[in-house]
């Protein structure tokens, strides 16, 4: 039940990926950090879908990580990025490559090794420092989002936006066993709603300065590693025993598999512009 719950977690991610882009794409570039954009995009309702369709997603994947490790729902959310290309294709006319094609057999194999590989567990509690540590994390952040909002690539807002949601996973990974009811009078929700807000902002930044796919790859990549290093380090993540060799390999294929995804997009992007010039 918690992989099939993995697996619609991924399709509303990618749908949320693909109505977020064309939506911000339109919206059109202006200087900024990133909660301007975020106000126009407001009011856009092809973003709101999208937004409704991350959200979703994310709800489903909080309630994998009550029982699942984070370096395996951080990776099968991944797959998303793959399923947007899909989507793409149907929906947007987006062309498919066959070395994209195998990139996506080769994240679905990373995806395989590491459901082999994990022992499910209910996370420790992060202690006051480790509270304050994402805390500051945030506030920095926050604070770096300023010149990235200016910078002329997608790069540094897309690494930031990972770096937002590893601690919207981190939280969650904590919170998502805990009785609903407690939860807002927890400050680790308000923390975690915080950094959600701000990787939107800093995505919604990075998808207007490059292609979608090399968008998602860099902050998926970025998250995949920070929260399954802290999960296994900190929260007590299990794995099966005798397979820690396997996660390492299949963290190593799915954060390869998602980076020449995002790096095969954005060629395929400068060769059309090449083609229309």
């Amino acid at each position: 039940m918690d992989y099939a719950v993995l697996v619609a977690s991924a399709v509303l991610y990618a749908a949320g990926i693909v109505a977020q882009s064309v939506a911000a794409r339109r919206a059109g570039s202006r200087p900024g950090a990133g909660l301007g954009l975020l106000a126009r995009l407001a009011a856009d309702r092809l973003y709101l879908l999208g937004f409704a369709g991350q959200a979703g997603g994310f709800a489903l994947a909080f309630f994998a990580r009550a029982s699942l490790p984070l370096y395996l729902v951080q990776a099968a959310s991944s797959s998303a990025i793959g399923l947007a290309t899909v989507f793409g294709v149907a929906v947007l006319g987006w062309r498919i490559r066959p070395a994209e094609a195998m990139t996506l057999v080769l994240l679905a194999s990373g995806l395989v090794v590491l459901a082999g590989s994990s022992a499910p567990s209910v996370a420790a509690d992060l202690p006051f420092a480790g509270i304050a540590a994402l805390a500051l994390v945030v506030l920095g952040t926050g604070l770096a989002m300023i010149p990235a909002g200016r910078a002329a690539t997608f790069l540094p807002a897309a690494v930031l936006s990972g770096v937002a949601f590893a601690v919207v996973a981190i939280a969650s990974r904590t919170l998502a066993h805990l009785d609903l009811l407690t939860l807002p009078a927890n400050p680790l929700t308000w923390l975690m709603l915080a950094a959600a807000v701000l990787g939107q902002a800093s995505m919604a930044v990075a998808l207007q300065r490059g292609p979608a796919a090399a968008v998602v790859a860099t902050a998926d990549a970025t998250t995949i590693v920070l929260a399954s290093v802290t999960g296994i380090a900190v929260l007590g993540d299990h794995v099966t025993g005798g397979r820690e060799p396997w996660v390492a390999f299949g963290l190593a294929v799915v954060v390869s598999g998602v980076l020449l995804l995002g790096v095969q997009s954005r060629a395929g992007t400068a060769a059309l512009a090449g083609e229309a010039a």
